[in-house]
């Protein structure tokens, strides 16, 4: 039998709070549980494991606590710590913002094959690239920023505009790009979809991840999704595809030839997006990629040259 008198070790709190968690239908329990200790004694999860013997103080036990009560009623851990890896990079996130999902980082492989195949990588590290050679991508829909941040970095010879139609999404987006040494290299704007664009080709990539969770699908995800994540950042109309359709076929407009479009979307939709795109004829190239499930998770194409 324990002492009651005892304090608590970190793999004592641990093996209660995934029990708690489980007994409450949290979601990864154990995940839980060892993100907001971490967060609360502010070490990484290895770490936990390094000091499983280490004694929780009366004031760190309380603070657990209080963070474990927020998990239990649905709150994401993301929100409770504002906080979430994407692309090993920690990004802030709020509840004005989707928490980066795993998934969105196909999106950004996707881009990078593409760049790669085109010779359109970053140039070497040691070697500037010159102020007029440099190209031009656009991302529509920001949120975090998670995106358009890993791609400024991963693709430094390029300028980057952010949009999105939220305000307070773009001074998230704006606080990730400069914790990521990457705010030089993208300009944040206000606008929906093209509207603040003139339908003009000056991109050489046009990257998206809106909306397209369908309005029926809405009430069928978990709590912690429909409780605390913005609703406007998931639901893309009936079928989800309100925002994906416009975008599919008016990208073109901007798009420099031999630009490229990559948008994300959800299973059973790259079908209806890659009709779009192959009877616009303004693609040479129409592909999708497939996510680690082997959902169709991108769609892909490359604007005709002439």
């Amino acid at each position: 039998m324990s002492n009651p008198g005892k304090p608590l070790t970190v793999r004592e709190i641990l093996r209660r709070t995934v029990g708690y968690f489980q007994g409450k239908g949290v979601s990864e329990p154990r995940a839980s549980a060892e993100v907001l200790l971490a967060h609360t004694l502010g070490l990484s999860r290895l770490n936990l494991y390094l000091k499983h013997d280490q004694p929780l103080s009366p004031e760190e036990l309380s603070r657990f606590r209080e963070l474990v009560k927020r998990r239990a009623a649905g709150e994401p851990v993301a929100y409770i710590t504002g906080h979430k890896e994407f692309w090993s990079l920690d990004f802030k996130v709020t509840p004005a913002v989707l928490i980066p999902r795993p998934e969105t980082e196909v999106l950004v492989e996707a881009v990078l094959e593409v760049m790669r195949e085109s010779g359109q990588e970053s140039p070497a590290k040691n070697r500037k690239p010159e102020t007029k050679n440099r190209v031009w991508g656009l991302e529509i829909g920001v949120g975090s920023g998670a995106v358009v941040t890993v791609l400024a970095r991963e693709l430094p010879h390029i300028n980057w505009i952010g949009a999105d139609l939220s305000r307070p999404a773009l001074k998230v987006a704006r606080l990730n790009a400069w914790r990521h040494d990457a705010a030089g290299r993208i300009a944040f704007v206000q606008t929906d979809l093209f509207a603040g664009f003139k339908a003009e080709p000056r991109f050489a990539l046009i990257v998206a991840n809106l909306p397209y969770v369908a309005e029926p699908e809405w009430q069928t995800l978990s709590r912690d999704v429909r409780l605390y994540e913005p609703k406007e950042a998931l639901v893309g109309g009936i079928d989800g595809l309100a925002l994906l359709k416009p975008m599919a076929q008016g990208a073109h407009r901007y798009l420099v030839p031999g630009g490229w479009l990559a948008l994300e979307m959800g299973p059973g939709q790259a079908e209806v997006i890659l009709d779009l795109l192959d009877k616009s004829a303004a693609y040479d190239h129409v592909e999708a990629v497939k996510d680690y499930q082997g959902i169709n998770r991108v769609v892909r194409a490359r604007r005709r040259l002439a």
